[in-house]
């Protein structure tokens, strides 16, 4: 008998989540029925959105129910199929849970290749979180060459892929990331022009000198009081795709809105919340495009691969919303 170790939610957390909100137990692993497969994963994606997730009150997608498998996108390689799509050996990526065994019927999961970049990229910069860059830049954010754009979280796994597309299409990209070493990376790795650091007590000062034409697109990772920074910076009729607002995920209570929103008024500004599921319909668009700017070597992805399989899942969760990885944070199982 296969066993197959999972996450179930066991309390709806209050502020940042602890061990105590989920459990990590063994049971046997379900085997493949008539048109479905099984999984084997080996890598979990670990995202902000988590956090909402799990979360009670109205959002886009309904909570993960107390006492289900953690909701979460995953990779791994087929080890049984009754399906006449995916066949054993197949990798695959997908929404497939916070478990060591998946089966599915093929909703919201899709073959990659790993000959073509390692198997944990494609729940990163080739998965969901370069889909919601692509999308949010260019269909929401919809920049224009010569424009600059804005972003915060610019070492994350979203962040770093929206300043990299913003180059490609021809706009001026800063970025904002927390410390020295993360801003580095950001210009020198990435190919960003300039990113200031939150953490440094000079942002407005160094936004401003980043941006001495002021800001045209800023795509939104962050929220609080980097919201209220850049907001004043924006030129008119400058474009906000709200992607996250992480900065506000494990409050208490309820946070003050942005305090600059008359910038919103007297710019003419557009802000548009941004969910990646609403462009299910053209993912393949997006997996074509960053596919190809991948292998041209013109979009760079870094991962912060954490060890300690299912049982660090809720440690490594934190790290998101305290700063703590740099990269898409990923576990391995």
């Amino acid at each position: 008998m296969t066993t197959n170790r999972l996450v179930r939610l066991r309390s709806r957390p209050v502020g940042m989540v602890r061990r105590d909100d989920f459990e990590i137990v063994d049971e046997p692993a379900r085997d493949a029925g008539e048109g479905e497969f099984r999984v084997r994963i080996e890598y979990v994606s670990l995202d902000p959105a988590m956090r909402g997730w799990i979360a009670a009150g109205k959002s886009y997608v309904p909570p993960v129910e107390i006492g289900a498998v953690m909701r979460g996108f995953a990779a791994g390689r087929v080890d049984q199929s009754n399906h006449p799509d995916y066949k054993v050996g197949d990798a695959v990526a997908g929404l497939l849970g916070v478990q060591h065994y998946a089966v599915s019927k093929g909703e919201r999961c899709f073959k990659v290749d790993p000959t073509k970049a390692p198997l944990q990229r494609w729940i990163g910069g080739l998965g969901m979180p370069g889909q919601t860059a692509y999308f949010g830049l260019l269909e929401v954010g919809k920049p224009k060459p010569g424009e600059t754009v804005v972003v915060s979280a610019a070492s994350g796994a979203v962040g770093s892929i929206v300043g990299q597309i913003a180059k490609i299409v021809g706009c001026r990209a800063v970025g904002i990331a927390g410390g020295p070493e993360k801003c580095r990376y950001v210009v020198e790795e990435l190919g960003f022009d300039a990113c200031a650091d939150y953490k440094g007590g000079n942002l407005a000062e160094e936004l401003k000198a980043a941006c001495p034409d002021g800001v045209d697109v800023y795509y939104e990772n962050v929220g609080g009081e980097i919201l209220d920074t850049v907001l004043p910076m924006m030129n008119l009729f400058g474009r906000i795709p709200v992607c996250g607002l992480i900065s506000a995920y494990n409050a208490t209570e309820p946070q003050p809105g942005p305090k600059n929103l008359r910038s919103i008024l007297v710019n003419r500004l557009t802000m548009r919340g941004l969910i990646v599921f609403d462009f299910q319909d053209r993912m393949a668009e997006a997996n074509e495009k960053l596919g190809q700017w991948h292998a041209e070597g013109r979009l760079k992805m870094r991962e912060d691969v954490r060890e300690g399989g299912i049982d660090a899942f809720p440690d490594v969760l934190n790290l998101l919303y305290t700063g703590g990885n740099f990269g898409k944070l990923v576990l391995k199982l």
